[in-house]
């Protein structure tokens, strides 16, 4: 996995060890993410299906899009297609995707960048390998976070943040055994680059064969866990997770990951994606692309979209 690594952990900021009067997070529920096909037939894993959304607030949803090796001419996309009232975040662990949208944004994400889209009050957008990675194929992996937004900024203006790699805060644990990327909100006073509506937090960590990860959290936080990769144990009383799980803590201080000592098949490391914020509790209609507060506003999304109102797709 390219984004971001480090040959000596040693040389980064440390995380705080546990106190004595702080508590682990349980482990509330463990959950298999179900595979399917998104867009234009990319593979996906829909990573927190079967927690309920009032555990997720203020998330919606999260995709492990791959992790694929391409063949030459197998490199899919998305078609154009609309968004409203949440943000967007796609995360390029391997490969690269090339953006587009009808108010004339754009770019290119790669190993290890973050695309942050808030969608707000309405956009189209377009996401796709570039043409040179279609012809020659190679490895594409990467996730895409559905961030809600509150009542009243669903009908913000569309905006974007770009966050290059290497604007990615990083650190280790106390015995350097993992590697963690802050990409947005604070950890331990380790500060990401993503700006955020509600108060949140996104990490990508790699734990080292036999290490531990012990993450100090936000207590007012949800917190809840992805295996991208790798095999170990979740929770003070170790329970087992592998690729494709996920993993719902309750409430405490901090929370814990352990990578096995010896990694089965490709994997080389535990890498995990850990996210949390602070609940929104607010009412949720949601449907396709849209995310709104009542059945009636997401009716209109549909209408402003087919009346153009979301902007035009570009010749």
């Amino acid at each position: 996995m390219p984004a971001v690594t480090v040959e000596d952990l040693t040389v980064l900021p440390r995380l705080a060890r546990p106190g004595l009067g702080d508590q682990p997070r349980p482990v509330w529920q463990v959950t298999n993410a179900p595979s399917g096909y998104e867009g234009e037939g990319f593979p996906v894993r829909r990573a927190f299906a079967g927690i309920d959304l009032s555990h997720l607030d203020p998330f919606i949803m999260m995709d492990q899009m791959g992790e694929v090796n391409y063949a030459p001419g197998e490199p899919k996309g998305t078609p154009w297609h609309p968004h409203r009232g949440f943000e967007t975040v796609t995360y390029i662990i391997d490969g690269t995707f090339d953006h587009q949208d009808s108010h004339g944004g754009g770019g290119t994400i790669t190993n290890g960048d973050t695309q942050w889209m808030t969608a707000g009050a309405g956009i189209l957008h377009i996401e796709a390998p570039p043409e040179w990675l279609v012809q020659k194929g190679g490895l594409f992996h990467g996730i895409q976070l559905w961030v809600n937004l509150p009542r009243d900024a669903k009908l913000e203006a569309p905006r974007y943040q770009d966050l290059r790699s290497g604007t990615v805060a990083l650190a280790t644990t106390y015995d350097a055994g993992a590697l963690v990327r802050v990409i947005a909100g604070s950890v331990d006073g380790h500060q990401g680059p993503g700006s955020t509506h509600t108060p949140m937090a996104l990490v990508h960590a790699t734990v080292e064969p036999g290490a531990r990860l012990e993450l100090p959290w936000e207590v007012e936080y949800n917190a809840l866990g992805y295996v991208l990769n790798g095999s170990g144990t979740v929770g003070a009383d170790d329970r087992p997770v592998r690729t494709g799980q996920a993993t719902l803590f309750g409430p405490g201080d901090y929370l814990t990951y352990a990578a096995d000592p010896v990694q089965d098949g490709r994997a080389v490391t535990l890498d995990v994606i850990i996210v949390g914020g602070r609940p929104i509790r607010e009412p949720i209609a949601w449907a396709g692309p849209f995310v709104m507060n009542t059945k009636d506003e997401v009716l209109t999304a549909y209408e402003d979209y087919q009346r153009g109102r979301f902007g035009h797709i570009p010749v």
